[in-house]
């Protein structure tokens, strides 16, 4: 079959329910993955044909794009951070927002640094509900002489995490645990104190998830996005708690927030007795981080 006439095809099929450029788009990364070639080609080549055996992915590709599966578990991978991820059901697709926290967590260790003369082999984090890796393997392989360990409740989730570490050549300590019952004991199944902890916890409540598109609501799992709509700090306190035990003198706590709770987590990390508080918008202008020191 003509690979052109494949890409009418999703146009027709697609175009109501993404716009037209957002298939383009679908449609170039599917062929570069499964074909290995790159949008130009069809320009250069519009009637080039490709074989049944090749067709066969794109048609599955398209049956799911239909159903709204996200093209990230489609293909079982993504970048972040500009580094690769295998992704699957079990895990959140990491979004470019959380992209903008490691790269604060960065910038932010390498301004200490200078005023503290605090070796990056000294550096310990913790990144608490870690689900693809993303944030504690990005900051592995920035500063490649810290000491990075993850944890999550979820053992799909730390499949595929330990994957990852292995596909981008980092080391990280792994670690099975449920901060919400762990929070209360010093030191729980990871045994350092910490320079950096931080956490993208669940922080959906279930009043906003009529504003969650149907890719994200119908595929993603829900127990790495909602909480309770009475108690939407439930991971945020636990967390504030823990590190209250486990965290350094002046080190510091990243968190990843629902955007219209920022006031409240002022509160929280404030009651909690944090300093220099500071939250920060994303690059859509929404209030997504905030950081404090202990």
């Amino acid at each position: 079959m003509i690979l052109k006439d494949i890409l009418t095809i999703y146009h027709n099929e697609l175009d109501a329910l993404f716009g037209k450029e957002e298939v383009d788009s679908f449609f170039n990364i599917l062929i570069e993955h499964y074909l290995d070639l790159k949008r130009i080609h069809l320009v250069i080549h519009p009637e080039y044909v490709i074989t049944k055996e090749e067709e066969q992915p794109l048609f599955e590709a398209l049956a799911n794009l239909k159903l709204h599966k996200p093209i990230q578990y489609i293909l079982g991978e993504t970048e972040f951070y500009g580094l690769p991820f295998k992704v699957n059901e079990h895990t959140l697709i990491p979004r470019p927002e959380t992209e903008e926290l490691v790269d604060w967590i960065i910038k932010s260790h390498l301004e200490r640094s200078e005023e503290s003369q605090l070796e990056e082999s000294q550096l310990k984090i913790l990144d608490i509900g870690t689900g693809t890796g993303c944030i504690a393997i990005s900051l592995a392989k920035h500063l490649t002489k810290a000491n990075v360990s993850a944890l999550d409740v979820s053992e799909d989730a730390l499949k595929i995490a330990k994957q990852n570490a292995k596909l981008n050549d980092v080391d990280v300590e792994f670690v099975h645990d449920n901060i919400l019952n762990s929070r209360h004991a010093e030191g729980v199944s990871v045994s350092h104190y910490y320079d950096i902890i931080v956490s993208n916890p669940p922080y959906v409540r279930n009043l906003e998830k009529a504003e969650i598109q149907p890719n994200v609501l119908d595929n993603e799992p829900h127990l790495a996005l909602f909480v309770e709509d009475e108690n939407p700090l439930q991971f945020y306190k636990a967390i504030c708690e823990f590190a209250q035990l486990n965290l350094k003198a002046n080190g510091s706590l990243f968190f990843e927030i629902n955007e219209y709770l920022g006031n409240e987590m002022l509160d929280l990390m404030t009651k909690f007795n944090f300093k220099d508080i500071e939250l920060k918008k994303d690059m859509f202008g929404k209030d997504r981080m905030i950081k404090g020191k202990k």
